[in-house]
């Protein structure tokens, strides 16, 4: 439980869409300081449930409070939105130099002209902008265009930050080094930020928090080592990285550990199931091993331990991607040394292991929605 205070919350808050239900959420609650990543697929309610925080969609029911009060009316709202600032996956800066761009939220609050420029030039700074402060905002790159569109919502110095995908289409150092740059200056302000990303890297960097979104729901909220090890269904599953999602059925059951019959193999697995039920077994890429086929065995603990052959191998950022067929479909990360030490290439006959306790198993029945 996060004891920091809520800053803001929704309440049985619906939103309609054209007469389609398009968000549903019991209960949502940002604290103080805390960094939360929404994580789902396209059209599953993450941006719907930004701008209902932000009071910028009608509701169909529910409330919006913050800091414990509801907000009611139009002067209620606008200084709510005040105490917040959003950031959009495109940055729809003004025609103006990167100064002006960056001045315009505190010019509209009417600061005094020297409080604007400390303000701004401490935002410059801070996104490493000191330099292009009089470049034209059409003049810019990818990259210094999303910088400025952060530094431009964090200089309002603002309670909340809404990032909507904000590093979508950049390529990965520049995205890396903005990111950077962004976990420095909210850990330094201690501001509380929500993060809608498709990214699990970002989303575990960033966040004190992951949601999992779909159709509109909110699936599981935890801490991102449970989201990420101990996902609730087979659909949070997918979304956080279980690259390998097993229909089984358990064989065996006794004292906390199972063995579960998958196509025509069985898998050691520490988790629920009765003989009979039917499960699904979820293996992290990362926790799987390769081995040469033949080659002599150390003495390892470990149980689950199968024949394959390399159906398919795609670059996954640090790690090459490799995809095997056991009998049953498994999906494994390799360093590039790994990767060459091994011979790996389609058709290469391995061995591929991983623990009892790296098997997430889920029973194969509905799981309601947390909030």
């Amino acid at each position: 439980m996060n004891d920091a205070p809520c800053l803001v919350e929704l309440e049985d808050v619906r939103v309609d869409r054209g007469g389609v239900e398009v968000l549903e959420v019991p209960s949502f609650r940002l604290h103080a300081s805390e960094l939360v990543a929404i994580l789902g697929p396209n059209g599953s309610g993450k941006s719907t449930l930004l701008l209902s925080l932000m009071g910028l969609l009608p509701r169909s029911a529910g409330a919006l409070r913050y800091r414990g009060g509801e907000v009611r009316n139009a002067a209620e709202m606008l200084l709510h939105r005040r105490r917040m600032a959003m950031v959009f996956q495109d940055p729809l800066l003004l025609d103006a130099t990167v100064y002006d761009n960056v001045a315009a939220g505190l010019r509209l609050r009417r600061l005094p002209r020297p409080e604007v420029r400390r303000q701004v030039e401490a935002s410059l700074e801070r996104f490493r902008l000191a330099d292009l402060a009089q470049r034209s905002a059409r003049h810019l790159s990818g990259g210094e265009a999303r910088r400025v569109n952060l530094a431009r919502a964090l200089a309002v110095d603002p309670e909340v930050l809404l990032l909507d995908e904000p590093f979508v289409s950049l390529d990965l150092p520049t995205r890396q080094s903005i990111i950077e740059d962004l976990e420095a200056v909210l850990r330094q302000a201690r501001t509380a930020a929500i993060l809608v990303t498709h990214d699990q890297t970002e989303a575990l960097r960033l966040s004190t928090r992951i949601v999992v979104m779909e159709g509109g729901r909110i699936i599981q909220s935890d801490e991102p080592s449970v989201v990420m090890n101990r996902p609730v269904n087979e659909f949070v599953a997918a979304c956080v990285g279980m690259e390998t999602i097993l229909p089984g059925v358990v064989r065996r059951s006794a004292r906390g550990e199972i063995v579960v019959e998958v196509a025509d193999a069985e898998i050691d697995a520490v988790g629920p199931g009765e003989v009979g039920a039917q499960v699904y077994c979820c293996v992290r890429p990362e926790s799987v091993v390769l081995e040469v086929a033949g080659a002599p065995r150390r003495a390892t603990s470990v149980r689950n331990a199968f024949a394959a052959r390399v159906v398919g191998v795609a670059a996954a950022g640090a790690y090459l991607k490799v995809r095997l067929d056991c009998g049953f479909p498994l999906t494994a990360h390799v360093t590039g040394e790994s990767f060459t030490r091994l011979g790996l290439r389609e058709g290469t006959e391995v061995v591929a292991s991983f623990k009892a306790t790296a098997v997430h198993v889920i029973l194969a029945r509905p799981t309601g929605a947390i909030g």
